[in-house]
């Protein structure tokens, strides 16, 4: 079933320097560290954006910058599926996701990491948070109400808003408990030898308020054990942006070209920083003539490991 989850369903853990997840069976976990056809270099021509000359005030050269931090996002699930595939059943554009997480002082890579990703789908909506996304598309309901008001709303709002409220284009929130089972387009996997992770998804849809996205998370220090991953601390808590090229081409493709959301561009959302790379850019390679064959998407992702950056 699409979305299955643990019998008793995952439990999200607010103290994120000790995470547990639990998967069925320990097939999955077995295959951690085992190289896929979807294993990718990453690109000279990546390293070459983000590198520096810079040296720190110790002369400890700084070859690749910090990767921007940025916000956890209401919708985040502490990992429950130990998986490369995250596609689960949803319809989209096949994107290939390879990661590259490496020490930004070191330039060393970094191994036996837990890399969360997490995004919305082709119309925006997030697993295990399907009340609340602010995504959409297709028609009009049917039973839309017409004309206009006859009263006007008088004094002054009393109460909180309600829970789940949109946070406008910033993009944060407090995170929110899931309202649903589903756990689509959402997965942790461990980075190899050379620090690289796959995922093999779709390329996420837009909802509103923010451009179209991927969150992330590493996690350091904790064990991989037969139940999954444990304990340890998240040292980034970051997103991955697309570039307009590409979200334009996306937007011609069903089911995005159904959206009827208000897309927010990358030069206006509010947490993109507008700085390439270092702010998540992705490096993209498709087909221009017919993005509807499948995205490979890279970049270097440069962490700080001692430190500790949750998002919240």
């Amino acid at each position: 079933m699409t979305g299955n989850q643990p019998a008793q369903g995952p439990k999200h853990k607010q103290d994120l320097t000790r995470r547990k997840v639990v998967v069925a069976g320990g097939a999955a976990v077995a295959a951690v560290g085992v190289g896929g056809a979807l294993a990718m270099t990453a690109s000279a021509d990546e390293a070459t954006s983000t590198a520096t000359a810079s040296s720190t005030s110790s002369t400890a050269e700084v070859c690749y910058k910090l990767t921007s931090e940025t916000t956890e996002g209401p919708y985040y699930i502490d990992a429950d599926k130990i998986r490369r595939d995250i596609t689960e059943d949803k319809e989209g554009i096949p994107l290939t996701l390879t990661l590259k997480v490496i020490d930004s002082e070191t330039c060393k890579p970094i191994s036996n990491a837990a890399v969360d990703v997490w995004h919305c789908d082709a119309l925006g909506i997030y697993s295990g948070y399907e009340s609340l996304s602010t995504g959409g598309g297709g028609t009009a309901p049917t039973d839309a109400p017409s004309g206009t008001p006859t009263d006007a709303p008088s004094g002054t709002p009393t109460g909180e808003p309600p829970s789940g409220a949109p946070s406008g284009g910033t993009g944060g929130g407090v995170h929110e408990e899931p309202t649903d089972d589903e756990r689509y387009l959402r997965g942790t996997w461990k980075t190899d030898k050379q620090g690289r992770v796959t995922f093999k998804t779709i390329f996420p849809g837009w909802y509103r308020g923010r451009c179209v996205h991927i969150h992330t998370k590493v996690h350091v220090d904790g064990e991989w054990t037969d139940a999954g991953y444990e304990g340890g601390h998240a040292c980034h808590t970051g997103q991955f942006f697309f570039d307009e090229e590409s979200v334009l081409a996306s937007a011609e493709v069903e089911p995005y070209s159904t959206s009827t959301t208000e897309r927010t561009t990358l030069t206006e959302d509010t947490i993109y920083d507008q700085s390439g790379t270092q702010g998540g850019l992705l490096k993209l390679k498709y087909n221009k003539k017919n993005i509807a064959k499948g995205v490979v998407g890279s970049i270097t992702v440069g962490v700080a490991p001692d430190e500790t950056n949750d998002g919240t």
